[in-house]
């Protein structure tokens, strides 16, 4: 079970990564003034809503908007949080991969049920909207898995309450 938990840190990690830059530079200027963010940003995110056919970025439905915002505010800190943890060895990364995880799967939820529902999504923008489902479906798991760094206690008791007898 520790590789398996090990192998999911380390694909998380990668996720939270890229979650990290993407989330405020990308996702940000959906619900930010583009006058904030460098051109290239805008070209690059013009240019991914022209490749993509992605209308909801395009045109900013008020969910969508309210979901960026929920991200913004609240799933980019627990991202910066569990990358982090994960780093560092914090047993936390439960709790923050569980908040993050349910946080991204119900809005990737809402989101893709959208997209199938209006029959306006191409397959080739379905495709860049699943691993989101994916990776959160993943944290989930992570959060409900004992953390890897564990060490299993053999006997009664730790050796620091138990007194040395003479």
């Amino acid at each position: 079970m520790g590789g398996f938990v090990k192998l999911l840190d380390l694909l998380l990690f990668i996720y939270f990564f890229f979650m990290a830059i993407v989330a405020p530079l990308f996702d940000g200027q959906t619900a930010l003034p583009k006058h904030i963010f460098h051109p290239v940003l805008v070209d690059l995110k013009s240019w991914y809503t022209q490749e993509c056919g992605d209308y909801l970025v395009s045109e900013k439905p008020h969910f969508f908007v309210g979901l960026i915002w929920l991200e913004l505010l609240f799933a980019w800190p627990i991202c910066l949080l569990s990358l982090y943890a994960i780093a560092a060895g914090k047993s936390w990364i439960k709790t923050t991969s569980l908040l993050y995880g349910v946080s991204t799967l119900t809005s990737m939820v809402a989101i893709l049920s959208e997209m199938k529902g209006s029959e306006k999504a191409s397959d080739k923008l379905l495709m860049v909207y699943y691993p989101f489902l994916g990776f959160a479906v993943l944290a989930i798991l992570r959060g409900l898995l004992p953390h890897s760094s564990k060490s299993v206690s053999i006997g009664k008791g730790s050796t620091i309450s138990r007194k040395k007898r003479a």
